[in-house]
């Protein structure tokens, strides 16, 4: 059997964590620069405010409503998924952390547990009660026997208990009957459209379709989604999924930039982030891309869009070093006279920092920058990050997103940790209160 853990309103559920008068209430969390809503608490639902809806658009409405706005937290985010992650893989040998709030676990292997419907959603209920102790957040537990089946029982556990168990080839067959094609694992708006023209608008009708006729539509990958409907696995835990073949940064600017040194400190930083995902995935860069775009949707404004990629003499994934090739790509595409809304940096033909051929005439003492930046990221994760950073990144940054209503890294910076007052027995740290 196979479960997946899903966090509900996982960014919202953060927030409410360390802000607890956001609980029922309605609250969105908005994308970089605050543009769009990306999301929404179950208050915000009911209200009818869609995914992605532009800010600008329903900025009166929000206030109208007394919805809380909050600027994304990505970095508090990501610490708090970490988290969850490492809660979950106390209760399975095997897990596949499918993105930030998401995860597949394998009970299969837990024989105490076996196919017992009651003992599996026992189980089930112990993990979402742990989770929801030790990290604050609420998640929803769908166990099936495959990993598509895993997604609809996920799907049914958040209108129910929070936990749903498909076992039985009955219980199986009534969740498909009422489950909208739709919202099928694997299925997009296209082949949404393209069932339905053909009068399938369940999971259980796609399930009863003739493999023929799926794999001649639906090529392979809808046939293996059509069989693990009918529980056949096809589809098997990754626990370690492949490396990324590339590695990027781009954000837009909160305010349009003109200075070359601004548009570099911007760069360098990105430079920074991707350089440790590399570091992290143990993976080197033989190609590094600098671009530089003006705002697209400002026709008032001159446009201006360039790029260019260069092959490193050395693959590397030391943070100095690419800064500095980031400098010269920069010089070279930087022209005077435009308002730049965006810098961005990519980093491809990624290899194993284990096995890339080294150049003869390197001078560069790999073995002593390989221990730099081992102890570099360390104090980083350590102490919070940017707690130490190289100079190119700057100090006052000027071209930061637009976040009005960002919230405090609690878990990640010394300065945004919450503290106990012990008279009243009540939480206060230094932020506005909502």
């Amino acid at each position: 059997m196979i479960a997946l853990a899903d966090c509900n309103n996982f960014y919202v559920s953060c927030e409410r964590v360390f802000n607890p008068k956001l609980e029922n209430r309605p609250v969105v969390v908005l994308s970089n620069n605050d543009g769009c809503i990306v999301a929404r608490s179950e208050e915000a639902k009911a209200l009818g405010i869609p995914m992605g809806a532009p800010l600008f658009k329903f900025k009166e409405f929000l206030e109208k409503n007394n919805v809380i706005a909050l600027s994304s937290n990505y970095t508090l985010y990501g610490d708090m998924s970490e988290r969850v992650m490492n809660t979950l893989a106390t209760f399975t040998p095997s897990i596949e952390i499918y993105s930030i709030d998401e995860a597949f676990l394998d009970f299969s292997r837990l024989a105490w547990v076996g196919n017992d419907s009651k003992k599996l959603y026992d189980y089930g209920m112990n993990v979402r009660t742990t989770v929801l102790k030790w990290t604050g957040i609420p998640i929803s537990l769908g166990i099936a026997p495959t990993k598509v089946l895993a997604k609809v029982a996920s799907k049914k556990a958040k209108k129910s208990s929070g936990v749903c168990v498909l076992n039985t080839k009955e219980e199986i067959k009534e969740a498909l009957s009422t489950f909208d094609i739709e919202d099928i694992w694997g299925i997009g708006r296209a082949y949404t459209n393209f069932l339905r023209k053909h009068k399938i608008n369940t999971a259980l009708e796609l399930a009863n379709a003739p493999d023929d006729w799926v794999k001649k539509h639906l090529t392979i990958v809808g046939l293996r989604i059509v069989k693990e409907l009918r529980g056949e696995k096809c589809l098997d835990i990754d626990e370690e999924p492949a490396p990324r073949k590339s590695v990027g940064s781009q954000k837009s600017f909160g305010e349009p930039q003109t200075d070359f040194f601004v548009l570099f400190n911007a760069l360098s930083s990105y430079i920074d982030e991707c350089a440790r995902k590399l570091r992290k995935q143990r993976s080197v860069a033989n190609i590094m891309g600098v671009f530089v775009a003006t705002n697209p949707f400002n026709l008032k404004e001159p446009q201006y869009f360039r790029s260019k990629f260069i092959r490193l003499p050395v693959p590397t994934n030391f943070t100095g070093e690419l800064i500095k090739y980031g400098y010269a790509l920069l010089k070279d595409i930087y022209r005077e006279g435009y308002r730049y809304k965006r810098v961005g940096i990519l980093f491809a033909g990624l290899n194993s920092e284990d096995s890339f051929q080294f150049n003869l005439f390197d001078k560069l003492n790999r073995e002593k920058v390989f221990k730099l930046m081992e102890v570099y990221d360390k104090l980083n994760k350590k102490y919070g990050k940017g707690i130490i950073k190289f100079s190119a990144q700057g100090v006052q940054k000027e071209w930061k997103m637009k976040q009005e209503h960002l919230s405090e890294h609690f878990t990640t910076s010394w300065d945004d940790i919450l503290t106990i007052n012990l008279d009243n027995h009540s939480f206060f740290n230094n932020r506005k209160g909502v």
